[in-house]
């Protein structure tokens, strides 16, 4: 018998006055599995992360969460087996690295002796270990957020939870923090993690659940998301005169899926469909040929539209 999923959510909604922030939304994450919320701003990932850690009381639906119901009375007990890395930045400013780490781990009633050896164990894991006597205000934001990643892991949870866990940092930093999240992962870490990082998300992701406007509009494995929505490869033309308007018009009309976004012409090729002919129309253009990618999916399924 198949165990039971570690967060069973079934039409769960969140209202905040006249908003429908969360609408009817039903997912689950297995044990050991990784499942990614993706969307634009405003989608509804961040208020689905708060019901799921306890935060924001549900307006409507059920929420299991290892295997208690959401309410209340269960807080404690979920909130003790979970690690919650947040999006804003709420280490202690007037505490060490490792200080940061031993006293949170109070909070789960570890002793002191098993305080300090989870934060060494973990000091060592994120790679801060040379760092434990420094001041937070002294640190980069790159490690700040590993110093995040280690006081979620504190208590060993059997979910751990990521909300936008790279946001704002450089791409060295970024790589650190992901290389660590697979790690748990193959350790069979049950994680569950918002990201505007779309390329990277498919890495450590078993499945993503694409959000916007409070609802699902797609969910499945990364591959497969990428094959149903967009393809095998997109070419990119770019147009900047009257010869070419003509040109990509009559590109347009092609057996492929297009869409015109500014000076920009999409074409979204299934395997195949790159033919000589395609080229030779393409011959007097500038474009670049690509892989499909989750961007492409999620542009085409959220629309190329800024989002405040």
């Amino acid at each position: 018998m198949p165990a039971p999923p570690v967060v069973d959510a079934r039409g769960l909604t969140k209202v905040y006055g006249s908003r429908r922030v969360v609408d009817d939304l039903t997912f689950a994450v297995a044990s050991g599995e990784t499942l990614g919320l993706l969307g634009p701003n405003g989608a509804g990932k961040t208020t689905t992360i708060k019901m799921v850690t306890c935060f924001a009381p549900p307006t409507g639906g059920t929420l299991e969460v290892l295997g208690l119901p959401m309410a209340p009375a269960t807080h404690p007990a979920i909130k003790a087996r979970l690690g919650i890395m947040q999006q804003e930045e709420s280490l202690d400013p007037d505490l060490s690295v490792e200080k940061n780490l031993t006293v949170y781990a109070s909070y789960f009633g570890l002793g002191r002796a098993e305080a300090v050896r989870r934060a060494e164990e973990l000091m060592r894991f994120t790679e801060l270990a040379e760092r434990r006597a420094e001041q937070i205000r002294n640190l980069s934001g790159g490690m700040k957020r590993r110093l995040m990643l280690a006081r979620a892991l504190l208590n060993d949870p059997a979910l751990l939870v990521l909300d936008e866990p790279t946001t704002g940092l450089d791409p060295q930093a970024r790589r650190l923090v992901w290389e660590r999240v697979r790690a748990l992962k193959r350790g069979g870490t049950t994680i569950l993690l918002t990201t505007h990082y779309m390329e990277e998300a498919a890495q450590p992701c078993d499945r993503l659940i694409i959000m916007d406007e409070g609802r699902i509009i797609a969910e499945g494995r990364p591959a497969d998301l990428v094959a149903a929505h967009v393809g095998s490869e997109v070419v990119e033309v770019y147009v900047s005169g009257d010869a070419e308007e003509r040109a990509v018009a009559r590109l347009a009309d092609g057996p492929w899926r297009s869409e015109r976004v500014g000076d920009v012409l999409y074409l979204y090729l299934r395997d195949g469909q790159a033919s000589p002919a395609m080229f030779s129309a393409l011959e007097a253009l500038d474009f670049a040929r690509r892989r499909a990618t989750l961007e492409d999916v999620f542009l085409t399924l959220t629309g190329h539209a800024l989002r405040d």
